[in-house]
């Protein structure tokens, strides 16, 4: 199936593979909350136990150095596409309130990105991604 949007998520490659697995799986948690339509059926096995839902559409992950991400940034703000966002000051918070205050101390010129994502059309995302390498 082929989709109209797709889903990125783009993280730093200068940070750590624990760091790395972390960002993606709060970013794609982000996306989930933020377009509860993401959320496919749940699952059942042939035994008859029921699992939750996948995101219903492919992720693609990228990664790239810090200037790649702040270009990816830009672009997807002139875009005006909504962006999940996850900083290097996260990896030293515990909780979404200390989380948002973090990201609320920083102007946004100086947010150290070390991960984003975002959902739009397919083209649009091509653009954005543009500097990007996909994750290997």
């Amino acid at each position: 199936m082929i989709f109209d949007t797709k889903i990125v998520i783009a993280v730093r490659d200068d940070i750590a593979t624990w760091q790395k697995l972390n960002v993606t799986a709060f970013l794609a948690g982000g996306l989930a909350g933020a377009e509860p339509e993401l959320a496919g059926e749940p699952y059942r096995d042939a035994s008859g136990t029921g699992y939750g839902p996948l995101i219903r559409q492919p992720i693609v992950v990228f990664t790239g150095s810090a200037d790649d991400l702040k270009a990816a940034y830009r672009r997807a703000l002139e875009r005006n596409v909504t962006l999940h966002i996850y900083t290097r000051e996260l990896f030293a918070t515990g909780n979404d309130i200390d989380n948002r205050a973090a990201v609320a101390a920083v102007a946004q010129a100086d947010l150290d990105l070390v991960g984003l994502a975002f959902r739009c059309d397919r083209r649009v995302a091509d653009k954005i991604t543009k500097p990007l390498k996909l994750h290997p």
